[in-house]
């Protein structure tokens, strides 16, 4: 079969790879549907991370299940499926507690762009739709893989309510995916933090009331004027880096909350400001499983279509150019169709 290959930064190929097989009875093979790429590879795709060796890449996926293991029971061939980015058996304590991407038996999915993946834990990753949807709903349910299950977790866990005031720093398919989260859960006022003009514009159909332009000392002094110099009362911070979560603590309230989404590299966060803000942290790898049932049907009964953050679709032999257009924000999220 086809799949993706990071070989090192900036070097991605689409190569010829032995189709994956049943390996334990808790296994089951899909044939991808539509796949894609995230705004995290690009962190090895742009040397942030190491590259030490040749190796897949992927991690949302929507598709076929093709086979499955002698344990599982739940889904079966020939249903349409959509699954986390991180296995989970759904039945640990950590699962059961809403952290499914936490679970004890936990495997970061890492071979999604291709035309076949072995999905392990696949009783309690996948869930299956009650019937092949429209290829239409294709896109909106592929987000439901991470970025709109990521951007939910980072409003719950920001402790979005009705009548709250929200900030999303971020304006990748996170963020926009936040924006719907957070209109979703209830915000009155939700303000996006974007320097893109297309990327504006879908945060403001998606939801956001504001755009506020500005960065660093200057982002948070416009937040804060926004809020009548207090804060924001609940923050979604989906990018990262040490200056986007310098900007989601500092736009936020005495007692509201940031929810961090972004996977963190280089931030170091000072215990004293910390301590003397009030500002409650969460974050981590969103339990998108947990969301799953619901969010699918927001997608299928169009209450959401998140799809709309994929703005280029390109077959998956030319995945080399849809890391190309993201990296160089020629697109906010590329859809690959295998």
């Amino acid at each position: 079969m086809r799949a993706t290959v990071i070989h090192a930064p900036g070097d991605i190929r689409l190569e010829d790879v032995p189709e994956p097989e049943i390996i334990q009875p808790t296994d089951a093979i899909i044939r991808t549907v539509v796949t894609c790429v995230c705004g995290s590879d690009l962190w090895a795709y742009r040397g942030v991370e190491p590259v030490e060796d040749p190796h897949p890449m992927g991690h949302e996926y929507v598709g076929i299940v093709e086979e499955v293991g002698s344990d599982v029971t739940s889904v079966k061939p020939g249903q349409f499926v959509i699954g986390s980015f991180a296995t989970s058996d759904n039945t640990c304590p950590n699962c059961l507690a809403g952290y499914q991407s936490n679970c004890v038996h936990r495997e970061f999915m890492s071979t999604c762009q291709a035309e076949y993946v072995r999905i392990p834990q696949a009783q309690g990753t996948l869930v299956a739709t009650a019937e092949q949807p429209a290829e239409e709903f294709w896109p909106g349910l592929l987000t439901l893989s991470d970025v709109m299950g990521t951007g939910w977790y980072a409003a719950k866990a920001a402790e979005v309510r009705p009548g709250a005031t929200a900030v999303v720093v971020g304006d990748g398919a996170v963020g926009l995916c936040g924006v719907i989260a957070a209109k979703e859960l209830g915000a009155e006022r939700i303000i996006a933090m974007s320097r893109h003009e297309s990327r504006q514009q879908l945060a403001l159909e998606f939801g956001a009331t504001d755009i506020v332009t500005e960065r660093g000392e200057e982002g948070i002094a416009r937040v804060k004027e926004l809020t009548d110099g207090v804060g924001a009362d609940s923050v979604l911070e989906c990018v990262g880096t040490e200056q986007s979560m310098r900007q989601a603590l500092y736009s936020t309230r005495p007692g509201g909350n940031v929810g961090f989404v972004g996977v963190p590299h280089g931030v170091a966060i000072d215990g004293q400001e910390l301590f003397f803000s009030h500002v409650g942290l969460r974050g981590g790898p969103a339990p998108v499983r947990g969301y799953l049932p619901d969010l699918i049907d927001r997608v299928l009964n169009g209450r959401i279509d998140p799809g709309k953050v994929f703005d280029l679709t390109l077959p998956l032999e030319q995945v080399a150019e849809g890391y190309r257009a993201m990296d160089e924000r020629r697109a906010i999220k590329t859809l690959l169709k295998p």
